[in-house]
């Protein structure tokens, strides 16, 4: 099982969520790009931290 920690950070507020941009690992690719949070759980948050986990 492979675990990775993605950080985002605030980019733009829209009427019930907040899109966050990735920001990505020196020399690497973004693994999601851009992510979707609804207002009632983002809060007023600048950065998000995001944990994926690989199962296979």
């Amino acid at each position: 099982m492979s675990e990775r920690k993605i950080i985002f950070e605030f980019e733009k507020e829209n009427k019930n969520s907040v899109r966050y941009k990735e920001v990505p690992e020196d020399g690497m690719p973004p693994v999601v790009g851009s992510i979707y949070i609804q207002k009632w759980f983002a809060g007023s948050s600048k950065h998000i931290e995001v944990v994926i986990n690989k199962k296979d």
